[in-house]
């Protein structure tokens, strides 16, 4: 009989979650918040490189060529601007 009082101490004493005179979850909650923070670390710091990664692309993505028509439109509309001002100056003078 005092065996097996010896290995029901010592089946105690051996599992790892068990905490002597508990039931264990003190331990168990202790490694779901372990296991938790290091999932939150990890989800961190893959945001962290995602948006790292997508910053890079999107400053060396090579803007495309400016287009001469959208150029030579802007012009016109500023010199019809500038005529029309023209313009208002003589009606007012």
């Amino acid at each position: 009989m005092a065996d097996g009082s010896r290995l029901e101490a010592n089946a105690q004493y051996t599992n790892s979650e068990a905490m002597p005179g508990g039931n264990g979850a003190p331990a168990q909650q202790s490694r779901r918040d372990l296991n938790l923070k290091r999932t939150l670390l990890f989800i961190g710091i893959a945001a962290a490189s995602a948006g790292i990664a997508y910053a890079i692309v999107r400053a060396t993505l090579a803007r495309p060529p400016v287009d001469p028509t959208t150029e030579r439109i802007q012009s016109l509309i500023d010199e019809a601007n500038r005529l029309l001002k023209q313009l208002d100056d003589k009606k007012s003078a």
